[in-house]
């Protein structure tokens, strides 16, 4: 099933996206990505959802993919949090929101302090408990190329360093949706270098610190997919999250921090299902 790409409008300029048409359409999947991902990372799940009669619409977020970059820099929660109030904004109904990573966390935020009203929320190993060795792992691996890579067998390298558990591409044409390429001929990710600037920022900590108070406010029905493989999100802070949403339902897929990349037929398979049981 092939997307559409459609430009939408963010809180301080323009949101690139994907756009899958469903058929039978039950309603609008809005699905975000981590840090330092793009929309091209729900390559596989986006016509998974609409052959299940969910429109799905995979976005950029600011500084990301092909998304506008911040002029002023600002990577913030807000900022996030805004970008997504103004794309929920544009749409005819209510969105799932389906988040990954920091687009969980931008969803959970938004979703418990009112900013977006959505009619169920799925969080992608994200929850208000991360290990900070895991979170850490993710970072240093974000800032490990400050002057790019010189070929694109030197990015794979680093992904499989990165992933090792995930085989190793051997066509390397779909590395070009993460990284462009500079004038100097260097391979850098796609995504604005001013967005690292957030892991030492204070508001880090305070971002941590809105988590669990938004998710007790959490209302529509919620799902957790976790990896069994993660560590970001341990046994114990899903427990933790059913703890703060009670309604809350908890699924594993075989796979580490990235689900979706890594096991995805069980992920759109436990997402669709959890839709239908939820009436959602």
């Amino acid at each position: 099933m092939d997307s559409e790409k459609i430009d939408l409008e963010g809180a301080a300029g323009r949101l690139v996206a994907d756009r899958w048409s469903a058929d039978d359409e039950r309603g609008v999947v809005l699905l975000l990505h981590g840090g330092g991902q793009t929309r091209h990372s729900w390559h596989r799940s986006g016509p998974r959802f609409a052959a299940a009669g969910w429109t799905t619409i995979a976005l950029d977020a600011r500084g990301h993919g092909d998304s506008a970059w911040a002029e002023d820099g600002d990577y913030s929660m807000d900022a996030l949090v805004g970008d997504l109030a103004a794309v929920a904004s544009q749409l005819a109904i209510e969105p799932v929101l389906v988040g990954a990573s920091m687009g969980g966390m931008t969803s959970l935020i938004a979703v418990g302090e009112s900013a977006v009203a959505a009619r169920a929320l799925v969080l992608v190993d994200v929850a208000p408990r991360t290990e900070p060795e895991g979170v850490k792992r993710i970072l240093d691996f974000m800032a490990s190329a400050p002057d790019g890579f010189a070929t694109l067998e030197d990015v794979a390298d680093a992904v499989a360093a990165y992933n090792p558990h995930r085989p190793r591409p051997k066509n390397l044409d779909g590395l070009k949706k993460n990284v462009r390429q500079g004038p100097d001929g260097r391979w850098r990710w796609h995504w604005d270098p001013a967005f690292l600037q957030v892991r030492d920022e204070p508001s880090r900590a305070t971002r941590q610190d809105r988590l669990g108070p938004a998710a007790e406010r959490v209302q529509v029905p919620t799902l957790l997919v976790r990896g069994a493989q993660s560590d970001v999100v341990s046994a114990e802070g899903a427990e933790e999250l059913q703890r703060l949403i009670p309604h809350a339902v908890v699924r594993e897929a075989a796979a580490g921090h990235m689900v979706a990349g890594d096991d995805n037929d069980v992920f759109a398979h436990q997402v669709v299902e959890f839709l239908e049981s939820s009436g959602a």
